[in-house]
């Protein structure tokens, strides 16, 4: 009889005790999640609504809507981010050159451009972090030889720089207009060469005594020291990591300190061609392309060797990673037809 009665209550305990945990359960099961049966083909499938919240591809589905604009930027937003690094870069060098020169090294002296174009650049790289932050026609042609950066993303990236860079200008002289107005001498005076020319605000020009060759070295090395510390800084195993911006502006404030005097260091075919084509349609005229015995092509050409010379220093003497130069030959073999492919490759199926 005890043992009937012990076996009674134990029953009604344990049917208590499964009731107040599905109790429990039910009190705590998220209301978020509610559970159905669905057929579907004849096959019994449990379906899962969320009511409250969103799963995280749902909601950056919801944060793209699909509107015009919307597409334009994803698929513009690399060259948009080089027009406005670029842009930065321009507003800050040119912007401190037309303090210097127009206060007559009043608000500024030499070193004061230095630092102006270290910043520049420095802010520049932060802002366009989304497409890798070239900033320099140069930079990209390099990143698509020795790193592999897509040859069809070269024009627009090129051309969006310069772009940034011309536009830049265009806002510096606006700014600066009647400063410019008095410096000139009048609103419709615009030279070149000439102590009171302004036209070495925004581009650059050689020393008188530079010959040509001595024009073409000095952006080179000047170029050449560019890529290689910017292949340095940014080596994964052993650069700078998030420094790297600090570093260029130190780079950049080197460059311009050490040698930077003779043809003023453009090392940068966007920096230099868009404000001197900014200039000229500023009335500067054809003396903008005519000046230091045609000094106007020099900057666009030379920053390109220099780089890629810069990149095949460090890539033969330091780096280690996937590079043409650490391939057969250096990187020779893969210019002959066929010779970048495997001996798998060419072997007969």
């Amino acid at each position: 009889m005890n043992l009937n009665m012990k076996n009674k209550e134990s029953s009604k305990s344990t049917v208590s005790y499964v009731e107040n945990v599905q109790v429990l359960e039910s009190k705590h099961s998220s209301p978020n999640i509610s559970m159905q049966d669905s057929a579907l083909d004849g096959n019994r499938m449990k379906a899962i609504s969320i009511s409250d919240h969103e799963t995280p591809q749902a909601l950056e589905e919801q944060s793209k809507p699909d509107l015009l604009w919307s597409r334009i930027r994803h698929t513009m937003r690399e060259p948009f981010s080089e027009f406005f690094g670029m842009f930065i870069v321009i507003l800050f060098g040119d912007g401190v050159v037309a303090q210097v020169v127009l206060s007559s090294g009043e608000k500024g002296s030499y070193q004061s451009i230095n630092w102006g174009w270290g910043i520049g650049v420095m802010l520049g790289v932060y802002a366009s972090g989304v497409s890798g932050a070239h900033l320099n026609p140069a930079v990209t042609f390099t990143n698509c030889v020795y790193r592999k950066f897509p040859w069809r993303k070269f024009p627009t990236y090129m051309l969006a720089q310069i772009l940034g860079a011309l536009c830049a200008s265009l806002v510096v002289y606006a700014n600066y207009k009647s400063a410019i107005d008095i410096f000139e001498g009048g609103s419709d005076i615009r030279t070149v060469g000439l102590n009171t020319s302004t036209a070495g605000i925004f581009c650059t020009y050689p020393a008188p005594f530079m010959t040509k060759t001595g024009q073409f070295f000095s952006e080179f090395i000047a170029s050449t020291i560019l890529m290689f510390c910017i292949y340095s800084l940014g080596d994964a195993k052993h650069g700078a990591g998030n420094l790297v911006q600090l570093g260029l502006f130190f780079v950049i404030f080197g460059i311009g300190a050490c040698f930077g005097w003779e043809t003023g260091y453009a090392i940068n075919l966007a920096r230099d061609f868009g404000p001197r084509l900014a200039s000229y349609f500023l009335g500067y005229g054809q003396e903008v392309w005519s000046a230091g015995n045609y000094y106007f092509w020099v900057p666009m050409v030379s920053p390109f060797f220099g780089c890629l010379f810069g990149a095949w220093l460090y890539d033969v003497f330091i780096f280690t990673g996937e590079s043409p130069i650490n391939t057969p030959w250096m990187g020779l073999k893969l210019l002959i037809p066929g010779g970048g492919k495997s001996k798998k490759e060419e072997s007969p199926v």
